[in-house]
C-alpha cells in the first residue's frame, strides 16, 4: 500500500462536505468503514493509509497526524500550501471543507465505497460509532498498534480467495530490494 497525501486528503474533504459536521471521530470512522467496505469487495485500499487500535476506535495514522499537523500539534511540517487549500480544522477537532474535491483521483467503486459509509454512518452518534468499530479487527490488534489489512478486510466480509489477492498485491508492491534479501 503506498499512502497518496493528495487523495488522503481529497478523502477527507469529500466526507466532510457530505456532513453537516466533520469532526475527526466521525471522519476516521467513516474512512474506516469505507475501507473495510473497499478490501472486502475490490481488495485494494482507498487511501494506502495504515488504521491504529486507538481507544475509540480505528484512526488513520498518517490522516491524523495531517490533522494534527494543521492544528500545530505535531513537529514537522505540512505543506500548508496545499493542505489549506483543501481543508481548514477548527475548534480542535472539526474537519472544514474550503477546497474543490478532485475527483477524478477516485475510481468508481472508491465513490461507492464512500457513499456507502456515509450513509450508513454519518447519524450515529459517537458512541454508536465507537462501538460499531471495536470490531473483530480491532480486537486483535494491540492498543495504539496498527491494525492488520488482512483482519479489517476479513471483518469487512472478505472471502478466502480475496484475502488471498490482498496477500498477492500487497507482495507484488514492495520494492524489490526488499525481496532480495
Amino acid at each position: 500500500m503506498t499512502f497518496d497525501r493528495e487523495k488522503a486528503l481529497n478523502t477527507v474533504l469529500y466526507i466532510s462536505k457530505k456532513l453537516e459536521k466533520a469532526d475527526f471521530h466521525k471522519v476516521f470512522k467513516i474512512l474506516y468503514f469505507a475501507e473495510q467496505k473497499h478490501l472486502a469487495k475490490y481488495g485494494s485500499s482507498i487511501l494506502g493509509d495504515v488504521f491504529v487500535a486507538m481507544k475509540n476506535g480505528p484512526v488513520p495514522s498518517k490522516i491524523y497526524d495531517i490533522l494534527k499537523a494543521l492544528r500545530n500539534e505535531l513537529a514537522f511540517e505540512v505543506d500548508t500550501q496545499f493542505e489549506k487549500k483543501l481543508i481548514e480544522v477548527k475548534n480542535s477537532y472539526i474537519v472544514h471543507p474550503v477546497g474543490e474535491i478532485d475527483l477524478e483521483l477516485f475510481s468508481e467503486t472508491e465513490l461507492e465505497c464512500l457513499n456507502e459509509s456515509i450513509a450508513e454512518n454519518k447519524a450515529l452518534s459517537k458512541n454508536l460509532l465507537t462501538d460499531k468499530s471495536h470490531d473483530d479487527a480491532w480486537k486483535k490488534a494491540d492498543q495504539n498498534d496498527t491494525m492488520s489489512i488482512f483482519d479489517i478486510a476479513q471483518t469487512g466480509g472478505a472471502n478466502d480467495q480475496m484475502l488471498h489477492y490482498i496477500k498477492e498485491v500487497l507482495e507484488n508492491q514492495r520494492p524489490l530490494h526488499a525481496s532480495a534479501r
